[in-house]
């Protein structure tokens, strides 16, 4: 019983050891993220017509744009889908002729 006890601890060691050299000698490559986490402009505004307050958020890493307002009838936070600033930007562009 006790040889058993003594291998089984033996090869845990072994198997903590090989772990622990695999960790720190395995190469610290950098990987690509597909997006970096943006950077954002917060800027309030006002609704018109309307009783309620919005604040714009402006990714300016990734160019989007997006909107957020509170609701005090229904207490919630609603939120705009995202705009791909650059794509419209570029429209404008060729809608205004490329000047």
């Amino acid at each position: 019983m006790k040889t058993v006890l003594l291998w089984t601890l033996v090869i845990t060691n072994v198997l903590l050891a090989a772990t622990f050299i695999g960790r720190h000698t395995a190469s610290n490559n950098a990987v690509a993220q597909a997006r970096r986490p943006g950077d954002f402009l917060l800027v309030p505004g006002d609704v018109t017509g309307g009783s309620s307050s919005v604040v714009y958020v402006i990714d300016t890493a990734n160019g989007e744009l997006s909107a957020m307002v509170y609701d005090d009838a229904r207490k919630e936070l609603g939120a705009m889908p995202k705009i791909n600033l650059a794509r419209d930007f570029e429209a404008a562009m060729k809608n205004r002729g490329g000047k």
